[in-house]
């Protein structure tokens, strides 16, 4: 099934609206959403090499970008890593990559893909649905920003715990009918 930009976009920006804002499993992203703060890029990377490039090319566009127009970058890639295993151990390499440009500490890393797992979970148990989303995602996210953030919200260290009780409470059921953009693969 192809998709085009546009579509690849709006599909990620109602899983954002729906599930990751609607069900508040990230308290900071209404903020940088509401003021389009938010950069989301479409990779036509369909290997690892071009993947590469853009994720080198986004990364210093955030770190050179002025937040308060780009805070976080969405690094939407559904050509390549569309499988679970691969798109984790890549995340050792998107890592590195940081390291590469000596911004450890300024930006980092997050990720959410179609199929994720936590490790010793099942491959359908909820919990893991706190980190799926229709294509696979680098989160590029300013560290200051999260610092900030993270300040500012008192409870910071059971948003995890929160997001996994708002998603049992929720279901299979309940998460069917948000009426989520489906698993997609391109």
């Amino acid at each position: 099934m192809l998709h085009n930009t546009d579509t690849v976009i709006a599909n990620t920006r109602a899983w954002l609206e729906k599930a990751v804002i609607g069900l508040n499993l990230c308290p900071f992203a209404k903020a940088v959403y509401i003021k389009d703060q938010i950069r989301f890029v479409v990779s036509e990377a369909n290997n690892l090499d071009r993947l590469l490039d853009d994720l080198d090319r986004e990364l210093l566009l955030l770190s050179a970008a002025d937040p308060n127009e780009i805070d976080t970058t969405l690094l939407i890639h559904p050509k390549v890593l569309n499988d679970f295993l691969d798109f984790n151990d890549f995340l050792d390499v998107a890592d590195g990559v940081v390291a590469e440009h000596e911004l450890e500490g300024v930006l980092q890393v997050a990720s959410f893909h179609p199929d994720y797992q936590f490790a010793d979970t099942e491959p359908e148990d909820i919990s893991n649905y706190t980190n799926r989303a229709p294509y696979p995602i680098l989160h590029l996210l300013r560290e200051e920003s999260l610092d900030r953030a993270v300040a500012a919200f008192p409870d910071a260290a059971d948003i995890f715990e929160k997001n996994i009780q708002t998603l049992r409470q929720l279901g299979h059921a309940g998460w069917a009918a948000l009426g989520l953009p489906q698993q997609t693969r391109i």
